[in-house]
């Protein structure tokens, strides 16, 4: 059974736009909000192929300013929104546009919640730390992972502790959200992949979660049913437009799973092995994901038995736990043909950095709502196993 509280609520931006061409709109949604200049915050590599000024242009075409802060790094840094900040102080911004994925987005709302609130990014750590509303934010998504541009979830890496600091804060999520799959055709294989087993992780996690709901599981239980089909095919073929305006919507629906639902072990350990070793966050839950399923098994049998069906697996004359693990030997075979690395030692982690981490992860707010409560030995042997 999932566990309910009293009371329960659930959130998202206000205005959610889909479709090729949905960054149309960017411009004349900034005017709904009376904004005169924008922020526009992105990383390099899209600044660099021209989209930062494809959007900035639509921007000024609605008789709007725009600044671009091209700076947002792949795991985001405390550097980066303090930067952000003066660069928006600097230029009288009085409203931001985030374009990328969950590195852009979340410099964004780390950017909005200091110029918002003061003090330093360090200040907003944990749930629900601000006082005030964040600025006017309009997130436009380039991966179809995070959900960054629809969630109230923001990851910024502590440069001095190495450590991934999770902000929870109602006030971050975005006014509005597009999803253009338009921008998502370019996206290498690699990091479809990861992106896409990040919205996956996503779903997982929350459809286990001790806050789940039955709005929370519907939208997670779609996500089953999407992913498997639509993430091999953008994998394969990045031009498949039908594939990505799939996996748009699964992301989405992954977003609204978790946003509601909140998160548990793999992201509190893949958390501090981003912002410990600088690894993609996607890769880091790919990885994690079978090993923490394998640990929640005992605690969730009949939400992976489900989860199994959903997934497209057969389980007609099967014992609950037989099709249980049934769900994560499909997830661990979606890894495998996605070419995912088989373990963290590959990517340079260290066994000797394990209890560090696995510390870390114990006061990581994303594990407060795993379904099963380890005792700090079990993460370490998590983190073992997934090495």
């Amino acid at each position: 059974m999932t566990n309910m509280t009293a009371q329960s609520q659930f959130s998202m931006p206000s205005i959610n736009l889909f479709g090729s061409g949905s960054i149309q709109e960017t411009g004349s949604r900034l005017k709904d909000v009376n904004a005169k200049k924008a922020l526009l915050v992105t990383d390099e590599g899209l600044f660099k192929l021209g989209i930062a000024d494809k959007i900035a242009n639509i921007i000024k075409e609605a008789g709007l300013e725009v600044e671009i802060y091209p700076k947002a790094e792949p795991n985001p840094t405390d550097k980066n929104v303090a930067d952000g900040v003066e660069a928006y102080k600097a230029a009288n911004c009085d409203s931001l546009v985030s374009l990328g994925g969950g590195s852009s987005h979340d410099a964004a709302k780390g950017i909005g919640l200091v110029v918002s609130n003061g003090g330093t990014i360090h200040d907003y750590e944990g749930v629900d730390k601000s006082e005030n509303p964040l600025v006017p934010l309009i997130a436009i998504n380039t991966t179809a992972g995070t959900a960054s541009e629809m969630t109230k979830f923001t990851i910024i890496t502590d440069v001095k502790r190495h450590v991934k600091m999770a902000i929870i804060d109602k006030h971050v999520t975005p006014l509005v959200s597009i999803n253009d799959p338009d921008l998502m055709v370019g996206l290498p294989p690699a990091l479809t992949a990861a992106t896409g087993l990040d919205a996956l992780t996503h779903a997982v996690e929350a459809y286990v979660s001790t806050a789940a709901t039955p709005m929370t599981d519907a939208a997670a239980e779609k996500v089953f049913e999407l992913i498997p089909e639509y993430l091999p095919r953008a994998f394969a073929n990045g031009q498949d437009i039908e594939a990505r305006e799939k996996m748009v919507y699964a992301q989405f629906l992954a977003g609204m799973a978790f946003n509601n639902a909140s998160l548990g072990y793999v992201h509190a350990i893949a958390h501090q092995m981003g912002g410990f070793y600088n690894l993609p966050h996607g890769v880091c839950n790919a990885i994690l994901l079978p090993h923490v399923c394998h640990y929640n098994l005992v605690g969730r049998e009949d939400r992976f038995a489900k989860m199994a069906a959903y997934l497209g697996e057969k389980v007609d004359g099967l014992s609950k736990r037989e099709a249980a693990e049934k769900a994560i030997a499909a997830i661990e075979r979606l890894s495998r043909d996605l070419n995912i690395p088989s373990g963290f030692k590959e990517l340079g982690a260290k066994e000797e950095d394990i209890p560090t981490l696995a510390e870390n992860a114990m006061k990581d707010a994303t594990a407060a709502t795993n379904p099963r409560k380890p005792k700090l030995e079990e993460v370490q042997e998590i983190i073992r196993k997934a090495m």
